[in-house]
């Protein structure tokens, strides 16, 4: 596992500049109780916890989201922003002998974080970089999944970080994408939320109130989307192919 830098050696893989990174002030000023404060990796690092979040459904959304990349993994793969639990885990054990997982984060404690949940693995490469300005090369990646970001994010912040996965997305590789979803009428969990969301997930709403759709870029448009909603449309999986 390497932090900070990949290799630019021809035939290796996806090669990245390396640029000075720097933790947004949106997320150290709304999400630090979270994410970027060490005590947030100690209280939310439980998987019993993430589970819990997301109402018993965490297992569940990152087994669809994995489905989308097969059983064996033999592509070089993107995972934007890591994540609380065993998703990354479980992404590694699918990768195959020419496998390559390449994971980034803006924040410095979440890759301290990874590398302590995942110990050496030499098909894993953990960067640390902004997911809405990434350093990789243009279609370097066969598959990148970004898993419960999007919601994070102020909405100029969301359409960048979106562009930048299609554009580090070779030609016929996929995006996923996995993440709150505004639910159905009927979903009691459609009015539990709002208040949960709007003190604590204060950009999800205006996710809830859109589509993934609404933040392609203009020469985008036209890309194949699949959209399947869960647990009563509070979760959505879309997968753009590129």
């Amino acid at each position: 596992m390497i932090f900070n830098k990949a290799s630019n050696k021809p035939g290796e893989h996806p090669s990245v500049t390396i640029a000075p990174v720097t933790v947004p002030h949106y997320l150290e000023s709304t999400y630090w109780w979270a994410y970027t404060h060490p005590n947030a990796v100690r209280v939310f690092e439980r998987q019993w916890l993430v589970n819990l979040i997301l109402w018993g459904n965490f297992s569940r959304l990152r087994d669809l989201a994995l489905q989308e990349m097969g059983d064996v993994i033999n592509d070089d793969v993107l995972q934007v922003a890591c994540v609380y639990g065993n998703f990354t885990e479980h992404l590694v054990r699918r990768l195959g002998p020419q496998g390559h997982l390449n994971v980034i984060d803006v924040a410095p404690v979440q890759i301290t974080n990874l590398h302590d949940k995942l110990g050496h693995q030499k098909q894993v490469t953990v960067l640390q970089q902004d997911s809405s300005a990434l350093t990789f090369d243009d279609a370097s990646h066969d598959t990148v999944v970004v898993f419960f970001l999007l919601h994070e994010q102020p909405a100029d912040v969301r359409r960048k970080t979106i562009a930048e996965a299609l554009r580090v997305t070779k030609p016929g590789g996929k995006i996923v994408f996995v993440d709150y979803h505004k639910p159905r009428a009927i979903n009691p969990f459609r009015y539990i939320m709002v208040p949960i969301l709007t003190t604590l997930e204060p950009f999800a709403m205006d996710l809830w109130n859109g589509q993934i759709a609404d933040w392609l870029p203009s020469d985008c448009q036209n890309l194949r989307l699949d959209k399947q909603t869960y647990f009563g449309g509070l979760y959505q999986k879309v997968v753009i192919t590129r």
